[in-house]
């Protein structure tokens, strides 16, 4: 597996509409998750994806689709975290795609370990925008989750750059934001 970077930014429908025009901000070395939600054009989005990521350095990652991630040449495959059975019987049959999984606990995030995914996303760590955001995990118990973890831990959730030291400081592995990136 190649390494995983610190910084990502995931897609969503409503925060990110314009997912070619998130990706073009991105710095070269950032992370994308392109989460497409069934859309009917997510075949022509991936391939501009997986292009933008080619010729600007990006690692991107698809949303629970095996067959769309390879057939655009992605890196590999981010799971939800109620996929993560299917992630796991992808992660046998495809050990050369990056795997990462959504995580809302602790308990989450050992599933995805014994799945065998490369990382996980724990989400979320503050309050956030996001339609499916639950209570947020606060610092403290992120600190502790994280410590406890045998996967590298990504946060998400009310995160943007000026938290970045901060979020290492609780031992994460890095941060993806969403809405963060279209105010840079």
């Amino acid at each position: 597996m190649t390494s995983l970077p610190e910084l990502w930014a995931f897609t969503d429908p409503q925060r990110t509409p314009d997912i070619t025009a998130l990706a073009a901000r991105l710095p070269a070395g950032t992370g994308l998750v392109y989460r497409h939600f069934g859309k009917a054009d997510r075949e022509v989005e991936a391939q501009v994806l997986a292009g933008l990521a080619r010729s600007e350095g990006l690692t991107l990652l698809i949303s629970a689709d095996i067959a769309l991630a390879e057939a655009v040449g992605a890196h590999g495959v981010h799971w939800p975290e109620r996929l993560l059975a299917r992630g796991a019987q992808a992660r046998l049959r495809h050990s050369h795609l990056v795997m990462t999984a959504a995580a809302h606990s602790y308990l989450a995030l050992e599933r995805a370990w014994q799945a065998g995914m490369d990382a996980a996303f724990l989400s979320p760590l503050l309050p956030s925008n996001s339609p499916s955001a639950t209570h947020p995990l606060g610092l403290w118990r992120t600190r502790s989750i994280v410590g406890q973890s045998r996967l590298p831990v990504y946060g998400l959730g009310g995160l943007d750059m000026k938290k970045a030291k901060q979020m290492k400081q609780l031992g994460l592995s890095g941060m993806a934001m969403i809405e963060a990136w279209l105010k840079r």
